[in-house]
């Protein structure tokens, strides 16, 4: 498990994190959302032991990363895909990280033909594209076969077959049981990838929950009803503390379940043509959550 409990970052007179606490578990892929400037990579870095906490702490497996021995084994990290020596080849890359740890070359081409390097392995990093230096990053993560695994923007570069490559790679990590934390600015990407979401802004926690109940738990979830005589709805839901707003046939509820419109709906014999349960999409969610956090906008949006 990854651990944040109460971490709190100063740069100076800026606080970059802000009492931030959650936690990344085993078996699931843990989606971290935020705006630019909202803490994102300060966290990850703290995790990583490159930088340090001004109160609070980061733990894996209980332990700060800087007290694990061997850390390849236990966690696999891409949160830059150019720091790569551009005049070593692909494979010499691999290969310099693997014998601080003892790993073997037949592990380094294993990791090189998952991630689809085999064929240019032994070119220059430099030579590379940022797709292909992202894969070069996962590649590195996965030499340890560790049970934890952290990126950040992984899929910048990728081509859609290398999105949707990395999507089924992570999700088959987390099947295996082990933990995985991305960050991502790809919200769509996030929403078809992750089983839980956490949303930063400016340092703290706005949200923590599974994806499944982020919308609804936002107050985001409304109930759509169609039908001749729907405005006779409106004042029982009304009374009942919902709110009803009013289109033609169509009622747009929110504060009551599609289910107990139905049961109203009959015990009045009004009848329906459409009833359902209408979701925001995690985009929308966002952007409602830290629409007061953002601190870069664009011209018409100041």
């Amino acid at each position: 498990m990854i651990e944040f409990r109460n971490l709190s970052k100063r740069f100076g007179d800026k606080r970059a994190l802000d009492d931030l606490s959650f936690t990344a578990e085993p078996g699931r892929v843990t989606g971290f959302l935020g705006p630019n400037g909202s803490g994102k990579t300060t966290t990850m870095r703290i995790l990583l032991g490159l930088e340090t906490a001004s109160s609070g702490e980061a733990l894996v497996g209980g332990r700060t990363y800087r007290k694990i021995k061997n850390p390849l084994f236990q966690v696999g990290a891409l949160l830059d895909a150019r720091n790569a020596h551009p005049g070593r080849s692909g494979f010499d890359h691999l290969r310099a990280l693997a014998l601080t740890h003892g790993i073997s070359n037949e592990r380094v081409e294993f990791v090189l033909e998952e991630v689809g390097l085999s064929v240019v392995a032994s070119r220059r990093v430099g030579d590379y594209s940022l797709g292909m230096r992202q894969r070069l990053g996962i590649a590195a993560s996965m030499l340890g076969d560790p049970d934890v695994f952290v990126f950040d923007e992984p899929v910048n570069g990728l081509d859609p077959d290398g999105v949707m490559w990395f999507r089924e790679l992570v999700r088959d990590f987390a099947a295996e049981g082990r933990t995985v934390l991305l960050s991502s600015h790809l919200i769509s990407e996030v929403a078809l990838t992750t089983d839980h979401v956490v949303i930063v802004g400016r340092g703290k926690v706005l949200a923590d929950s599974p994806l499944s109940d982020l919308a609804r738990l936002q107050g985001a979830e409304r109930v759509v009803v169609r039908g001749r005589n729907v405005r006779e709805l409106i004042e029982p839901l009304v009374v009942s503390g919902a709110s009803v707003a009013e289109e033609h046939d169509t009622l747009v509820i929110v504060g009551s379940t599609a289910e107990d419109v139905g049961v109203l709906a009959a015990r009045l014999n009004i009848p329906l043509i459409e009833l359902r349960t209408q979701v925001e999409s995690l985009e929308e969610t966002y952007r409602q959550l830290t629409d007061s956090s953002v601190e870069y906008r664009q011209g018409s949006e100041k």
